[in-house]
């Protein structure tokens, strides 16, 4: 089973984590799931870039970005080029090294 490495975040992870995670389930929802609460606006509908992450380890694992996913990215705070959209991409066969930008384009958080 692939794990997730999630970097340090002041926020949702400050001392950072591995979690299991299981092929094709969303970067996102695996995170959800462990209780990191990365912020997903437009609901895992891929309308905005609120779980934007950065895959230093394991980018070329996922599955390919769309267009609409590309075009949204373009919007995103601190865009590398190893950018997804979690809810986006999809966990295959390899371990993934993630790190959570420390702002979004969302000026408001629910729950928060």
């Amino acid at each position: 089973m692939p794990q997730i490495i999630v970097l340090p975040h002041v926020e949702y992870c400050p001392e950072g984590t591995v979690i299991e995670a299981k092929k094709g389930v969303s970067v996102c929802d695996t995170l959800l799931a462990n209780g990191i609460d990365i912020e997903h606006a437009c609901e895992k509908s891929c309308a905005c870039t609120t779980c934007h992450v950065i895959v230093r380890e394991g980018f070329d694992s996922l599955n390919e970005a769309e267009e609409k996913e590309e075009d949204l990215l373009d919007k995103a705070w601190g865009l590398e080029p190893n950018s997804r959209l979690s809810c986006q991409a999809i966990v295959a066969d390899e371990d993934l090294t993630i790190e959570i930008p420390k702002y979004t384009i969302n000026h408001a958080k629910e729950g928060h």
